[in-house]
């Protein structure tokens, strides 16, 4: 069976959840399948991996998606399945799958009429994703849902999909790969003096890309909560947009006159030194306003660290309230707060949630031993590998 994989995302180009799912998945699906990676960024070195660039841009960012899209699409002959993932992947799905007359398998990582915003970011751009995304679900022979929550909200979204297409397949986390390293390695201690960061502190850890979805605003209000002595070190990079980079910036500023134990490392960290930072953590944030899932919580729970989150999307299916971390609850709709106060009452819960756990380290290392003995029971990558290839045997009739 060859499976053909076309997503913007894959190593060493990797800025959110759905590069490092791919890059996951392509792992375990290797040995058993015959898998080919198309995908953003230009050429790469590693074995049937096609990166595309374009030889001229075109100065909108959805019409060079889909020029990106073109070669992608020819390309796709001769595969059983093309297997997408996001909107940069979507139309070369859908589209391969006309020309060639093969299943167009879809996973769903995130809804573009779920994520507003990104009018900001892309203007009428966001016009072209969305009708991109909308006609790829109206003809997708399969739709895998990285959570519950998320086939709730396809089915709503997208009420002309067949229920019975859409199956829902937790991303994964690579158990070895996230396990806590000791803060008496040299490396490790190396990277937190690199960074400024006092392993000896209790510390809130906040890991995202700068980005309205991502709620890092949301936490930069909520710090002032926080018992003094607390350290805060916030790993964001990757702004989607100069306003709201624009925003967090001021805030920071704001926040660090008050705070002297603040850090802000304005990028997206490579593996080892993020885990050497995580490693430095009492307790791990995600104040996302949508979120299907979010592997960031997964990593986190791998790490062995509590997680407080919002009551949001796919995370109640990863973060168990009140034994491996606590879930803030949080009214939104399409990622605006509802009702006055709201958004508030939301930093005012997170700040408090945070605060109770960071002030007592031995409740907070016995919800870290508990997450990481859920991700080994419930989110391991051969158990996803199987669901995967379940879809793939019922679309062609295997």
């Amino acid at each position: 069976m060859r499976i053909d994989l076309v997503v913007r995302e894959y190593p060493p180009h990797v800025y959110g959840g759905a590069g490092t799912h791919v890059s996951e998945l392509v792992k375990v699906l290797r040995p058993r399948l015959d898998v080919r990676v198309r995908c953003f960024d230009g050429p790469r070195e590693e074995a049937e991996v096609e990166g595309y660039s374009l030889d001229a841009a075109t100065g909108d960012p959805a019409l060079d998606v889909l020029a990106l899209n073109l070669p992608m699409t020819k390309d796709c002959g001769g595969a059983d399945i093309v297997h997408s993932h996001t909107w940069y992947g979507n139309g070369a799905g859908f589209l391969a799958s006309m020309l060639h007359g093969i299943p167009h398998v879809m996973t769903a990582h995130s809804l573009e009429p779920l994520r507003p915003w990104k009018a900001e970011q892309l203007g009428g751009g966001y016009r072209v994703s969305s009708w991109i995304e909308e006609t790829a679900y109206g003809a997708a022979s399969a739709v895998i849902a990285v959570s519950a929550s998320m086939k709730e909200d396809i089915l709503r979204t997208y009420p002309f999909v067949d229920p019975d297409v859409v199956h829902v397949v937790h991303n994964g986390i690579d158990l070895e790969s996230w396990r806590r390293p000791s803060l008496d390695d040299e490396g490790v201690r190396a990277v937190l003096r690199g960074y400024g960061i006092d392993p000896g502190l209790p510390t809130v850890v906040f890991v995202g890309r700068i980005t309205r979805q991502k709620g890092l605003i949301h936490l930069i209000r909520a710090v002032d909560a926080l018992p003094d002595g607390v350290q805060v070190v916030l790993c964001a990079g990757a702004p989607d947009a100069h306003d709201t980079e624009k925003v967090v910036k001021a805030a920071m500023a704001g926040l660090k006159e008050k705070r002297s134990e603040v850090l802000w490392i304005e990028k997206m960290l490579p593996q080892d030194e993020l885990k050497a930072v995580m490693a430095a953590a009492t307790v791990f944030v995600v104040p996302s306003v949508y979120e299907p899932l979010g592997i960031v919580n997964l990593e986190a729970m791998a790490m062995g660290l509590p997680v407080v989150a919002s009551r949001i999307g796919g995370i109640p299916e990863v973060v168990e309230d009140g034994v491996t971390g606590a879930l803030v609850p949080i009214d939104v709709d399409k990622g605006e707060f509802r009702g006055k106060g709201g958004e508030a009452d939301f930093e005012a819960a997170l700040g408090e949630a945070l605060a109770e756990i960071v002030s007592d380290p031995g409740r907070a290392a016995e919800m870290g031993r508990a997450g990481r003995k859920r991700v080994e029971d419930l989110f391991s990558w051969e158990a996803i590998a199987d669901r995967t290839i379940e879809v793939y045997q019922a679309v062609l009739g295997r």
